[in-house]
């Protein structure tokens, strides 16, 4: 990390926003510039009320009240004070630019042998801290404030990244400082918070190719997995059981995406996503990880077939009975035959292509055989349910999403089959506009519609008497 540089050993650092650089010593003199908390200024004189300073991130010299600063000596014994200051405002929230200001001081003043994980994780936070605000103020009143911290910060050399997800930019701290906490003597705790801030979700990159994609979430599960829970409070390990759970979700697709990695890793991916979801104390959950638990129910939820080896894919012998068989299609596609016991791949019932994964241990053929389930899962986070099913004019298929939204987090499930009626049961949960739901729905094959749901299957009476064994004893959505 590159900090301000200047051989000076007393600064005065801004602690006013707003303040102004005059021309002259006096209230009526030109403004020069508008200074920020955490600005660090050259000490050249002593005017009355005033300072003369030099700005060097602005190359500009001037006059500033001296109440609106504070100057502080860079010698190594007061390294202490300047970190007792770093510690005050580690927990001060909107004093991020001059936390930064802070810690970027101590650093120098501090001799080499001293410097510890400590100072790196309140950099840390102050910078994933002012990225947070950065991104929530958006489309709110405007804040120049936030703006002109985030110029403070990076004049420190705290570099922020940003791009657009879901209709605004996201902005997020690259991670510098919380990596020297990983490579650095630090407690537990420490890890894990550094841990969970360089392994945030919303802060992948949307644009990464495949093969980046993947490089960054098995490095991601590494550096989960590098962290020692033992001693750790419940509400981490909590924590970071969910992000792992996201992450190994994510994986499972990439895994699946890439055939010649074998079905090997995909399961062991897809099983260590639900194994960590089911390792959550709900007892210890906090208030406020309650939207982060859905969050990784969901990944998990559209991943979760990847626990379960493929099974045989072609019919059964029994006249009528649906089953279906993949191939090959495009560079990069899957085919997906209907097949049966009079009709095999080649000469299928119907076939569709697809770019996503196919999940072809969801399966779940009507016992008539008019009907046919199928699990398609076309991006990270995202499954849908194919539905198969015979009409006068022959075999159509039809794709259920989890919600009529822009994709971001969803699935849907096949859950049984109503005997007499044509019916199906599904499950569907969803982030639509920042808000999780969760229904159990009745659904009409024929037409797509929901003709009843509730946002417990206890409060249908078609899930307590007609829901598939199988589908209860692997879903997520009953947690």
């Amino acid at each position: 990390m590159s900090l301000l540089a200047t051989a000076l050993t007393v600064v005065a650092i801004v602690t006013q926003d707003q303040a102004a650089l005059r021309a002259a010593p006096r209230e009526s003199a030109v403004q020069q510039a508008v200074l920020w908390q955490g600005d660090s200024l050259e000490i050249r004189a002593t005017k009355g009320d005033y300072l003369q300073v030099y700005d060097h991130r602005r190359e500009r010299a001037g006059y500033i009240r001296a109440s609106q600063v504070r100057q502080q000596a860079l010698q190594p014994e007061n390294a202490s004070e300047l970190l007792a200051i770093v510690r005050f405002l580690r927990d001060t929230p909107g004093a991020e630019a001059l936390g930064i200001g802070y810690a970027a001081a101590y650093l120098k003043a501090a001799p080499a042998d001293a410097i510890n994980a400590e100072v790196f994780d309140a950099l840390g936070t102050f910078a994933e801290r002012l990225a947070k605000r950065a991104t929530v103020r958006q489309g709110k009143a405007p804040d120049t404030s936030v703006g002109a911290h985030l110029e403070v910060a990076a004049a420190y050399g705290v570099r922020m990244v940003s791009f657009e997800r879901e209709e605004q930019v996201q902005i997020c701290y690259n991670g510098d400082a919380f990596r020297r906490v990983l490579a650095l003597p630090a407690s537990d705790q420490q890890k894990a918070l550094a841990a969970l801030a360089l392994t945030r979700h919303d802060c992948v990159a949307p644009a990464l190719t495949p093969t980046e994609r993947l490089a960054v979430d098995h490095w991601r599960a590494e550096v989960l997995d590098r962290v020692e829970t033992t001693r750790l409070p419940e509400v981490l390990k909590n924590r970071l059981h969910l992000r792992r759970a996201g992450v190994w979700a994510s994986l499972a697709w990439q895994r699946a995406r890439r055939s010649e990695a074998g079905a090997g890793p995909v399961t062991a991916a897809g099983k260590r996503a639900v194994d960590e979801l089911a390792a959550i104390n709900r007892s210890e959950l906090a208030e406020t990880d309650a939207a982060t638990y859905s969050d990784a129910a969901i990944r998990v939820g559209a991943s979760r077939w990847a626990a379960e080896p493929a099974g045989a894919v072609l019919a059964a012998t029994a006249p009528g009975s649906l089953g279906i068989a993949t191939s090959p299609g495009q560079p990069g596609e899957t085919c997906v035959h209907l097949v049966d016991s009079r009709h095999d791949a080649k000469h299928s019932l119907l076939t569709r292509c697809t770019y996503g994964i196919v999940w072809t241990a969801s399966a779940a053929a009507h016992p008539q055989g008019t009907a046919l389930a199928l699990a398609v899962q076309p991006l990270d986070g995202w499954r849908e349910m194919w539905v198969f099913r015979q009409e006068a004019t022959g075999w159509k298929v039809d794709v259920v999403p989890p919600a009529t939204v822009q994709p971001t987090l969803g699935y849907v499930e096949f859950a049984g089959w109503v005997p007499g009626s044509g019916q199906m049961l599904t499950a569907r949960e969803a982030k639509v506009d920042g808000r999780y739901k969760l229904s159990f729905e009745l659904l009409n094959p024929a037409t797509l519609e929901i003709d009843r749901w509730a946002d417990k299957p206890a409060s249908l009476s078609a899930f307590q008497r007609w829901q598939a064994p199988a589908w209860k004893a692997r879903t997520v959505s009953i947690r």
